[in-house]
C-alpha cells in the first residue's frame, strides 16, 4: 500500500490544507523530468495569511519558526497536488530557498529556516535532508513573515 503525504502529516499531528493558487500570472509548480519545481509559499493558517510582519521587529524567532513550518506545510501541499499524494515518489528534497522578512540588522534568517527544514526530514526521514539558501528580505507578499520554495527530486510514476 502507498503511504501518502497527507497520512504521514497526518501522523505528526499536523493538519495539511488544500494547495494555494496562484496569487498571480504564474504556476504553482513545474515538473521537468525527474524535478519538481515548487513556487514560493508563503506561511499559511485556514486558507489565510498567517504570522505578518517582520523578524527583528513585530515578529518572534519562535513565530518566525513557526512561520516557515507552516510555509513547507504549503510545500508539502503542493508535492501531493503534484504527485497524487504519495510520499513514495518523493526520492529526495534536493534544496529549498527560505526568504525571511526581517530588519536589516536581524542576522539569524538560518535559525528561522529550520523550522521549513526540520519540518521536510520530519515527513520524508534522510530524503528530506536537502542544499538551502536563507535569505533576509524587506517584505514578502501579503506582509507574511517567511516564504519558501522548493526543489524535489520524484520517483517515475
Amino acid at each position: 500500500m502507498t503511504r501518502s503525504i497527507s497520512g504521514r502529516v497526518a501522523e505528526l499531528g499536523l493538519t495539511l490544507e488544500a494547495a494555494a493558487a496562484p496569487a498571480a500570472n504564474y504556476v504553482p509548480f513545474v515538473q521537468e523530468g525527474n524535478l519538481l519545481y515548487i513556487s514560493g509559499q508563503i506561511s499559511r493558517k485556514g486558507g489565510k495569511a498567517a504570522y505578518l510582519g517582520r523578524l527583528g521587529d513585530q515578529v518572534s524567532d519562535a513565530d518566525g519558526v513557526e512561520a516557515a513550518r507552516l510555509s513547507a506545510l504549503g510545500l508539502l501541499s503542493q508535492i501531493a497536488a503534484a504527485t497524487g499524494d504519495k510520499l513514495d515518489r518523493v526520492a529526495r528534497v534536493v534544496r529549498l530557498g527560505v526568504f525571511v522578512a526581517s530588519t536589516p540588522d536581524f542576522n539569524r534568517q538560518s535559525a528561522i529556516a529550520n523550522g521549513a527544514s526540520d519540518l521536510m526530514v520530519e515527513v520524508f526521514g534522510d530524503a528530506g535532508r536537502h542544499a538551502r539558501s536563507a535569505v533576509g528580505v524587506a517584505s514578502l507578499p501579503q506582509g507574511v513573515a517567511v516564504e519558501v520554495e522548493a526543489v524535489i527530486a520524484l520517483t517515475q510514476a
